[in-house]
């Protein structure tokens, strides 16, 4: 065993009709790579058709302690982000916190 110091979550939630990932993908997921110890966000992916869609996400999950929950970062995607991705980014990281929390 490689005694690993990071966990490799994901989630997922469906995209709403009309965007342009729909194309590409049925579903949003976003990745993360979680600190074991203190549940921190070290790096994260998502699957939005847009480099700087992906780019703006990293930056609101990055650093994040899952410890902490999530609410912040629903604030943040709430206020921040205006796509049409909102509700299925927000459905995806609590599908996200959901696999955290087992």
């Amino acid at each position: 065993m490689l005694g690993l110091k990071t966990y490799f979550l994901a989630g997922h939630s469906r995209l709403p009709q009309g965007m342009a990932a729909q194309s590409v993908y049925d579903s949003l997921t976003i990745t993360v790579e979680v600190d074991k110890k203190y549940g921190v966000i070290i790096e994260s992916s998502c699957t939005l058709a847009t480099d700087h869609g992906k780019a703006y996400v990293q930056q609101i999950l990055k650093g994040h302690s899952l410890q902490d929950g999530i609410d912040d970062i629903i604030d943040a995607l709430r206020e921040g982000y205006r796509g049409k991705a909102v509700n299925a980014l927000i459905a995806a990281v609590k599908d996200l916190y959901g696999q955290y929390e087992n």
